[in-house]
């Protein structure tokens, strides 16, 4: 979730003090003619950050390529022990606390841990009711793990065109998909992984608490390599009376219609340093 879904704005500062990185302890007292130099320190990775970066960096090959399932239970294994600690969060922060007021259109914060050519770590921030809306991953397999709050996600795959062909009428600016979810998670939960062609690769994140979302992509997205986002307004199967025969009307609850549009202003994100435990990125 880069590419278009990130627009760099607003105080940086302002945006780290209401996540919660960027506390920095200033010693304002001195002894007298005593001279103390401060050495900056960057946080040690935590053991479960530094394996997945490890992990991904012998998983992920580059564009068209997708993890083996040994590889994929790997990566999952190591997520789902993952906890806001390893990446210097803790839920007593501001951002988490009840009494932290909700504001309409707050905008979602995003931050990179860690970015190459072949795969992202990256933390999402998302206020209560906040939203990552309906986009798509174009090539990419995407782990993402909750790690704070509570969140509805719905998903789509799109439906093979040979499938549908019974269709009668279909308006060209729309395509029929097939709903893969529509919860509501709470963390700690199971690290979610979707696929270029399931899994529910077109995905919407609404936070219902502030929540914390870690995601790795592999490859990241890349307007160079035509891999950009695209974002959608999903309809019920049954809000068109284009006709459909056998299966498909019967269940009509699980599929729905995608029309592509353009990402709405208040949708964009803004991005702050990330100022978390780091990854060692040693040579291969």
């Amino acid at each position: 979730m880069e590419g278009g879904l990130v627009q760099q704005g607003g105080d940086r500062v302002g945006h780290v003090n209401k996540v919660g990185y960027g506390k920095r302890i200033i010693v304002k007292k001195r002894k007298q003619f005593q001279r103390r130099i401060h050495k900056k320190t960057v946080p040690k990775s935590p053991k479960s950050l530094q394996a997945l970066f490890l992990s991904c960096r012998e998983t992920f090959k580059g564009y068209g390529t997708v993890p083996s399932s040994e590889d994929v239970q790997k990566l999952c294994h190591i997520l789902d022990g993952m906890k806001p600690e390893d990446v210097g969060l803790r839920s007593d922060l501001q951002f988490f606390k009840p009494e932290n007021t909700v504001k309409d259109n707050q905008r979602v914060t995003y931050t990179t841990i860690y970015w190459c050519k072949n795969f992202s770590l990256c933390l999402f921030f998302l206020p209560a009711k906040g939203v990552i809306p309906l986009h798509n991953h174009p090539g990419m397999t995407v782990f993402s793990k909750l790690l704070l709050g509570k969140m509805h996600i719905k998903s789509y795959d799109w439906v093979d065109p040979e499938d549908h062909r019974n269709l009668l009428h279909q308006p060209s600016h729309l395509r029929l998909a097939r709903l893969n979810a529509n919860d509501v998670f709470t963390a700690p939960c199971d690290t979610s992984v979707l696929y270029p062609k399931s899994g529910g690769n077109i995905h919407e994140f609404t936070a219902i608490t502030p929540c914390v979302v870690l995601d790795v992509l592999g490859p990241p997205y890349s307007k160079e390599d035509d891999r950009d986002c695209s974002y959608y307004r999903d309809y019920c199967y049954d809000a068109f009376p284009y006709g459909e025969s056998g299966k498909e009307k019967e269940e009509s609850n699980c599929y729905g219609w995608l029309e592509e549009i353009e990402m709405l202003e208040n949708h964009q994100m803004d991005i702050i340093e990330y100022l978390g435990p780091q990854v060692i990125d040693t040579d291969l």
